[in-house]
């Protein structure tokens, strides 16, 4: 009896969800900026935003395709903002409630990575706990500008690369990102370390041939 009230419960959810993202995909930019706003701060909407930037882009041209990447870039950022003056302004109420093993890794990796702790979750997809790096943020009071644009250019990688796959790709590109969301998110973060390794491996190269390297 339980088990079938739940399941009847799960699927009134699911089609009351079907119908707010075929609102959204209605609406077209604002949209995709509150869906994305209230997936960010203090709803959970999975795969929500990488799905209807496919739906929406496929078939669109590049300018179309920025738009709506844009307008989600802008709702995740908001969203994270409010999240952020949460964590920041809770202070002891938030470290009481929060997991404390879980807060002290946080802790750790930002102590360890600075701003890469943030941008690393942003660009990853679900299941990554990305909402408490975000309250941990403010919760270490890691610099308001350093958080935003660490946001924006970790929301940058991952809705850019799906609206690129749409315009390239169209329902090809829905469909595999339907069936391998989690695939996708490990293979596009081991493109990011391995682009930031190679930067560094540059930077490094050129330092040691700099002309102040070299009198020394």
């Amino acid at each position: 009896m339980f088990l079938a009230t739940a399941e009847g419960l799960w699927s009134t959810l699911r089609a009351a969800l079907s119908h707010v993202y075929l609102l959204v995909a209605s609406l077209g930019g604002p949209g995709l900026f509150f869906i994305a706003l209230a997936d960010s701060s203090f709803l959970s909407l999975p795969e929500g935003n990488d799905i209807l930037i496919v739906v929406l882009s496929t078939g669109q041209t590049w300018g179309t395709m920025t738009y709506y990447v844009v307008m989600t870039i802008l709702g995740s950022v908001c969203g994270c903002a409010a999240l952020y003056s949460v964590g920041r302004r809770g202070g002891a109420f938030l470290r009481k409630r929060l997991n404390r093993e879980r807060l002290k890794e946080v802790e750790r990796l930002y102590g360890q990575w600075g701003i890469w702790a943030i941008v690393v979750p942003s660009v990853l997809p679900p299941p990554t706990p990305f909402k408490i790096f975000v309250l941990s943020a403010g919760l270490f009071r890691i610099s308001w500008v350093k958080f935003l644009l660490s946001v924006a250019v970790g929301r940058s990688i991952r809705y850019f690369m799906w609206g690129t796959l749409a315009v390239l790709y169209g329902e090809l590109a829905k469909r595999f990102l339907e069936e391998n969301l989690p695939v996708v998110g490990i293979v596009l973060f081991l493109l990011f370390v391995t682009a930031m390794v190679s930067y560094a491996i540059m930077w490094f190269r050129a330092k040691r041939k700099s002309p102040q390297h070299e009198i020394a």
